[in-house]
């Protein structure tokens, strides 16, 4: 009998405990699942901008594929190329002869859901084959304005340099203030406006060097090198059973000036930390006290370097600037704005190597 007596409460505490056993895990779980609906998961969590700039990311994706059908490599020319059209800046191409800065231009465009126009710049061009001019109507007895080509979204000026100054001047007011003043009414370019020049630097027949203010208002000047030996094996197999030129039909246009304009408002608002503000500034101030400089960047070019590294960011796909995007515009940026003293040039140092040195020397942020 007081066996069976001991067993009885045994039995009755080891169910009790059972009981409590399979209580605890409840509110284990319960608990643990309220602190999952209190602390969100941080991975899940992803910022309004973000989402935006993830469709920003698919469109120059896009854009790069398309032009990749008729340009084999100049990955670099194409992200530069957009990375002024987001920051509603203006692009230098700069190469010899035949490695596609024309081409590239043009296929860009046509990625491009807006107007195009392109002016060939001759000896003999005048400013009002550019800007456009006043023509005398002799059935109202009134001038009235014609536009002229530079009144497109994108205009491609082909050899910028074979203008005389007086032709190159005329783009001065269009460039920096986007309109055009004709008897004193100004008239303004339809948004968005931007200007792909393009230039020989080699020939110097029959050419004319543009004044610093002219290449001031170039956000980027894009010097253009010789494709690699695959490049060049891959651009001759393309070709090897047609001499004709791959038709430009083919590419699909990709971004609407409405989507061009968006983009170009989201770069805005991407964050950039003081102390960048400020390593800009070192970098600019650098170039106005280099022993290797006759000239240094201007204030333009502090703020072309602000505005092209928050693109560089977007592209990248994060809302904030890094000191990575800062030197990889500070180049582009700079190579047309400052300029070298003579015993540098005799040097053979070139404009790259002195930016490369001030990156070099100015502490970046941490």
């Amino acid at each position: 009998m007081e066996s069976n007596e001991n067993l009885q409460p045994k039995t009755d505490l080891n169910q009790k405990n059972e009981e409590n056993n399979i209580e605890e895990p409840k509110k284990d779980l319960e608990n643990s699942l309220s602190t999952v609906e209190k602390e969100p998961n941080p991975a899940s969590f992803v910022p309004e901008s973000r989402l935006k700039l993830q469709h920003f990311q698919v469109k120059v994706e896009a854009v790069k594929q398309e032009v990749s059908k008729m340009i084999i490599g100049q990955h670099q020319l194409v992200e530069q190329i957009l990375l002024a059209i987001f920051s509603r800046g203006h692009v230098l191409l700069e190469g010899v002869p035949g490695i596609a800065k024309t081409m590239t231009s043009k296929v860009i465009s046509k990625t491009l859901s807006v107007d195009y126009s392109r002016i060939q710049f001759t000896p003999d061009l005048m400013p009002s084959d550019v800007l456009g001019t006043s023509i005398f109507n002799v059935k109202t007895s009134e001038f009235t304005y014609k536009k002229g080509p530079v009144f497109s979204n994108v205009v491609l000026i082909d050899e910028i340099n074979r203008s005389p100054a007086k032709t190159q001047a005329a783009l001065f007011e269009v460039m920096e203030e986007q309109q055009v003043t004709n008897d004193g009414i100004k008239y303004k370019m339809p948004p968005p406006f931007f200007i792909m020049a393009t230039q020989n630097p080699i020939e110097q027949e029959g050419t004319y060097r543009l004044p610093e203010a002219q290449l001031d208002r170039f956000i980027f000047r894009i010097k253009l090198e010789y494709p690699s030996f695959k490049e060049e094996v891959d651009i001759l197999k393309r070709f090897k059973n047609s001499i004709r030129d791959v038709s430009l039909d083919q590419i699909n246009a990709i971004l609407s000036a409405a989507e061009i304009e968006e983009f170009q408002g989201l770069i805005e608002e991407v964050k950039i930390e003081d102390q960048l503000i400020e390593y800009i500034a070192k970098l600019i101030y650098e170039t106005r006290n280099h022993a290797r400089l006759y000239l240094g960047a201007s204030p333009r070019a502090s703020l072309s370097i602000l505005k092209s590294a928050k693109a560089a960011a977007a592209i990248r796909g994060r809302d904030f600037v890094t000191p990575d995007d800062i030197q990889y515009v500070s180049e582009p940026v700079l190579n047309h704005r400052i300029i070298l003293t003579p015993e540098t040039e005799m040097e053979g140092i070139t404009a790259e190597d002195v930016i490369a040195e001030i990156i070099q020397k100015i502490e970046v942020p941490r």
